[in-house]
């Protein structure tokens, strides 16, 4: 028969056990690294090994276990810290500034984040600024050539819908993403002859967004958030917006603010629209304004997106776009 004493000192151990477990897991949740006794610990039994043969927890790739038996005996103490380290490295990358959009390859100014602001050409794929696509072109000799052609390539702007549709499915067939993306966007309006399909839509624009086209993961969200091609679907639609905003879709950024506003989360909204701004949404400077006003954003907030614009600003604007601008309101670049 065992004493008291002995039944204690049991109770003990076990509970030892059950508090280093939890200090090894707490300890690799918090990442550090120079300790290296700790880093190759099994977060369940205590073992020691080598970070040859440790098993990784699949979700937070942080806590470590000797083998999958002792990963998954550990899994119900490990789910509230791991699902929290998770939405922390998730907002890591959610909220960080994504680069800026590519230069002109005429210009060699960063192209504006207005749609209106830029033109893709069919006959060659290059994404041209609004003030480039609308200069004069030369010919060799210095002469104005009267005829409008691509000022990247120089082949004669097609006329018609049956020249863009050839150009597209050109295009298209070289795997171009945006091609597909805007013959997606033709069968989702069933415009230029294709007939309207939200399933064929959605397809390519998956195909798009897999071949590295940033503004396809948007129009997914839309599909998902309207219930097109898909039934309606919020969760998704707001991850399609968050994969597109941390590729610098700043349209999709924009939503994602608006969509912590509904929910009075106006600490991430302003994150977002903050985001957006830098990158030129003038609705997101809108919405901080709307913000300050409501109490919701600071004085400081405020200015900083009116700095941060001001700075886009500066990276985009040139004589040549400003006169396009001016001809034409279908070019304007901010």
């Amino acid at each position: 028969m065992s004493s008291t004493s002995d039944k204690i000192c049991k109770e003990g151990a076990s509970q030892t056990k059950v508090d280093l477990s939890d200090a090894i897991g707490y300890l690799q949740l918090l990442n550090i690294k120079d300790n290296k006794a700790v880093g190759n610990v099994c977060a369940n039994c205590g073992k020691e090994g080598s970070s040859d043969n440790t098993n990784t927890c699949n979700k937070c790739k942080e806590v470590k276990y000797c083998n999958a038996a002792c990963k998954k005996k550990h899994r119900s103490k490990h789910k509230k810290a791991c699902d929290r380290r998770v939405a922390e490295l998730h907002d890591e990358k959610l909220f960080k500034q994504p680069p800026p959009k590519e230069d002109c390859p005429i210009c060699f100014l960063r192209l504006p984040t207005l749609v209106s602001g830029s033109r893709y050409k069919t006959c060659c794929g290059k994404t041209i600024c609004s003030g480039c696509s609308n200069a004069p072109v030369y010919d060799n000799q210095g002469n104005k050539v009267d005829e409008k052609k691509c000022a990247f390539c120089r082949v004669p702007t097609p006329t018609t819908d049956e020249e863009i549709n050839e150009m597209e499915k050109k295009r298209f067939a070289d795997n171009d993403p945006i091609a597909i993306f805007n013959i997606g966007l033709n069968y989702s309006e069933g415009m230029y002859g294709y007939p309207l399909d939200y399933v064929k839509a959605l397809e390519l624009w998956h195909q798009a967004a897999g071949l590295g086209y940033t503004g396809a993961y948007t129009n997914i969200g839309y599909a998902y958030n309207n219930g097109e091609g898909v039934e309606i679907n919020k969760k998704k639609a707001i991850h399609y917006f968050e994969l597109a905003a941390m590729r610098g879709d700043v349209t999709a950024r924009y939503n994602l603010g608006i969509e912590g506003e509904k929910a009075d989360n106006f600490d991430r909204a302003l994150k977002h629209h903050m985001i957006a701004v830098r990158d030129g949404h003038e609705n997101s400077l809108k919405e901080i304004q709307k913000m300050y006003s409501y109490g919701h954003a600071t004085k400081d907030d405020y200015t900083k997106a009116l700095q941060l614009y001001q700075e886009y600003l500066s990276e985009i604007k040139s004589d040549q776009r400003e006169k396009a601008a001016a001809a034409k309101k279908e070019n304007r670049y901010y």
